[in-house]
């Protein structure tokens, strides 16, 4: 589907990365830690592009942090972008992956397939750390 080489990818938090439980922070989303650190592999460039600010928003990039997850920028469109209130708070970015878009989230599997369209559902499992079950055979079309 995306034949770009490097992508910038916004990534939501709460609802796409872990199960929604704001403010808290819910627990992960059935391979999100795993796609992500895959499309890091593949150059893909993430943003974390969220609605927490302050604490909460220090308290999910630790989280992400501790699950092996850097972001190339946090609400913003590269790491030097300053805050700026007279410009559009969109964020330039190829993809955003959220919750909240037309359909709803379709799962981490589904989500890398589009992205790498000719993936290998066995090594998102490797890295899951898995043994192939049912559950993969969602992912696979």
């Amino acid at each position: 589907m995306f034949e770009k080489e490097q992508l910038t990818i916004a990534v939501d938090f709460d609802g796409t990365i872990v199960q929604d439980a704001y403010p808290e922070i819910g627990k992960p989303m059935l391979f999100a830690f795993e796609t992500l650190k895959m499309l890091q592999e593949k150059r893909h460039r993430l943003i974390l592009w969220t609605y927490r600010s302050g604490k909460r928003l220090d308290e999910a990039v630790e989280f992400c942090r501790s699950n092996g997850i850097e972001f190339y920028a946090v609400n913003k469109s590269y790491p030097e972008e300053e805050y700026d209130s007279s410009i559009s708070r969109k964020i330039n970015a190829d993809l955003f992956i959220d919750d909240r878009n037309v359909g709803g989230f379709p799962g981490w599997g589904e989500v890398y397939q589009m992205i790498s369209p000719n993936a290998d559902m066995a090594n998102l499992e490797k890295k899951a750390g898995q043994r192939k079950s049912g559950l993969f055979s969602i992912f696979k079309k």
